[in-house]
């Protein structure tokens, strides 16, 4: 254990740690978020298609969630606070180097592949990661708190990088996600310490004669892979990497990526458009707190159920609805709601299922599996764009598939394995 070191608030300095992680997880989402805002820019500007742009935002949303295991072993292999701060690193350093890009595979290197790997390691798993080690009570409550920050960065820097693009083109857009990366560096070294017990802390809620073993040391590769190797042996992981395949699939694979250019092929301006997501970023901080609170108290396969079926409908209704103000905003708030109130519940089933020291780890491999649904349907929906002239298609399927996961949700069995010590957890 390294040495202790005091921090002010007593035992609520683990709200500290948590809001340094929540500014830390709305800045990777806002990485994420950025293509959809540079799609009808760089447009503009080099001529390049939406199929080639969004092949970059596909790419770097693989890497955002296909990173994420690996990034959760390498929490436990070399810390929270290191992985964090190379993480944001590289993500302000590759950002910045997009501002002299002028081919399509500069924007696929630089938001495609480097920044992605960046995001990867500031993604959900972090946010597990965090909750599990920080936190015995209010688990539920807290990665909900944490999740929502995901989506509400995802659509809350929308507005503002959408204004920016409209009067000063896509290359400030660059600076000043490049910027937001590179502030939060000093404030995670700074105010981040590893684990409670550095700073003579319990985790919230552990009781005094609660055992918080040392974490176990092993390989990078080890601990990514046997968690693998364990969970996959299980059909709960196998419905839960599913289900949450179609979360990424009809959430900031297709509305992140594409609702801006939706609404353009309505007539609707980007600032508008982004003013619409950036109130379901507000409401879906209000409805993944919510999720969270929920599922510390009912069974999370039901509120997945509802979750996923509303969605489908949702996604159903959108592109026939007359794309006025009122009918964005009912699907604003209604969607906004519904965002990634799926975490929380995901999460409780994992560490159900496999236990606290692996849940981690295997929440990386499951949330890989979000994301590359959301890969998938950030490249499908541009592609069928590109060839049809329409996103009807791709809207409609993914309502589809959201109504599947709401019936796969109901099949997942609930077996719960005894705890694991504390700190096994990271």
């Amino acid at each position: 254990m390294n040495s202790i070191q005091h921090r002010p608030f007593g035992q609520n300095y683990v709200f500290v740690a948590a809001g340094v992680v929540f500014l830390a997880l709305l800045a990777a989402a806002g990485v994420r978020a950025a293509p959809g805002v540079l799609i009808l820019p760089l447009g503009n500007a080099f001529g390049w298609t939406r199929d080639s742009i969004s092949l970059a935002a596909a790419v770097g949303i693989f890497f955002y969630g296909m990173v994420g295991p690996f990034a959760a072993a390498l929490m436990q292999a070399i810390g929270i606070r290191r992985t964090l701060i190379g993480a944001l690193t590289l993500m302000a350093l590759s950002i910045a180097a997009s501002a002299w890009m002028s081919k399509p595979w500069h924007l696929l290197l630089s938001w495609g592949v480097f920044s992605g790997i960046g995001s990867g390691c500031v993604a959900m798993v972090l946010g597990a990661t965090v909750v599990n080690r920080w936190f015995v009570k209010h688990r539920g409550l807290m990665m909900g708190l944490l999740t929502a920050s995901t989506a509400t960065g995802t659509l809350a820097f929308l507005p503002l990088l959408a204004s920016i693009a409209q009067h000063g083109g896509w290359r400030p857009v660059i600076w000043t996600v490049s910027a937001a990366c590179a502030l939060l560096i000093p404030l995670a070294w700074w105010l981040l310490p590893e684990r409670p017990e550095d700073i003579g802390l319990r985790p919230y809620g552990a009781s005094t004669d609660e055992v918080i073993a040392e974490p176990e040391k092993r390989k990078l590769l080890a601990i990514a892979f046997g968690a693998l190797a364990r969970a996959s042996k299980h059909r709960t992981f196998w419905f839960l990497f599913t289900t949450f395949f179609i979360c990424g699939f009809t959430t900031n694979g297709l509305i992140g990526t594409h609702f801006i250019a939706l609404c353009g092929d309505h007539g609707i301006p980007e600032v508008r458009a982004a003013s619409v997501m950036a109130m379901m970023g507000a409401f879906d901080l209000i409805g993944t707190t919510l999720s969270g609170w929920l599922t510390d108290r009912y069974d999370p396969r039901k509120l997945l159920f509802v979750y996923y079926a509303l969605r489908g409908l949702s996604l159903i209704w959108l592109p026939y609805s007359d794309f006025s103000l009122t009918s964005l905003s009912l699907f604003g708030m209604f969607y906004g709601l519904d965002w990634i109130a799926t975490v929380p519940p995901t999460l409780r089933l994992a560490s159900e299922a496999f236990g606290d020291r692996d849940a981690p780890v295997v929440f990386g491999w499951i949330a890989a599996g979000h994301q590359i649904g959301a890969a998938s349907a950030a490249l499908f929906a541009g592609f069928m764009r590109t060839q049809g002239g329409s996103y009807l298609q791709p809207f409609v399927i993914a309502g589809v598939t959201g109504l599947v996961a709401a019936g796969i949700a109901l099949t997942i069995r609930r077996r719960p394995h005894s705890a694991m010590p504390l700190a096994a957890a990271g």
